[in-house]
């Protein structure tokens, strides 16, 4: 069973940074795609940002691109989610996904596993 943990939310003010972090339990992690989602009150989870197994490939939701940066460390079985330029509208739960393939998906229904979330609250 895969574990993933999301830490590194919180409450930031608007044009502030957080980095998320989420740490993998398998060592099958450097195989495999990993994503960001979100999902704020009311509305359905949306992707965020994805990056292939070696890092090489990346993809953003048009909201996010040149404010968000996802990276990975395959050493450390982590994957990072950098955001800068915070809006209100980034308020959401962030999850991290694995995905049981190399190649990245935006669609939420091509990945196998989810973190539990990290809250992140961006007050204007």
């Amino acid at each position: 069973q895969v574990q993933l943990v999301e830490s590194g939310g919180g409450l930031v003010q608007a044009g502030g940074s957080l980095r998320l972090s989420c740490a993998a339990s398998e060592r099958t992690f450097s195989s495999r795609a990993m994503g960001w989602f979100r999902q704020a009150p009311g509305k359905e989870r949306e992707f965020v940002a994805a990056i292939s197994w070696s890092g090489s490939n990346t993809n953003y939701a048009d909201s996010v691109k040149g404010r968000f940066t996802i990276s990975r460390d395959n050493a450390k079985n982590t994957v990072f989610l950098q955001m800068n330029g915070l809006k209100p509208e980034d308020t959401a739960v962030y999850y991290c996904a694995q995905r049981f393939a190399a190649s990245i998906t935006t669609n939420p229904n091509g990945m196998n596993y989810w973190g539990k979330g990290t809250l992140v609250t961006v007050a204007s």
